[in-house]
């Protein structure tokens, strides 16, 4: 197995109400995250409650860390993603 895998395979899945909750809760735990991720993302638009997003190991603790989805990439063609645990962001 590769170093990356956290990288390149999805860890679980969530459900829409999970995935906006826990981009709540990064943005309160660090500053500057918000404004950050409105300034590097586009934001999700309407998205059904059932709706379900993938959760990736984050690469640089997988073993705590998990990216949820916060938007598209306004540079790049990709999910901008958000580490729940070191607030770093990465493209998905």
């Amino acid at each position: 197995m590769s170093s990356n895998i956290g990288q390149n395979y999805p860890y679980t899945r969530e459900t829409e109400a999970q995935r906006a909750a826990a981009i709540e809760r990064a943005e309160a735990a660090f500053d500057g995250l918000r404004d950050r991720i409105s300034s590097e993302a586009t934001p999700l638009g309407t998205t059904a409650s059932d709706e379900l997003w993938w959760v990736w190991a984050c690469p640089v603790d997988p073993a705590v860390g998990r990216l949820h989805v916060a938007g598209y990439a306004r540079e790049r063609h990709g999910l901008y993603a958000v580490c729940d645990k070191c607030g770093r962001s990465f493209l998905r």
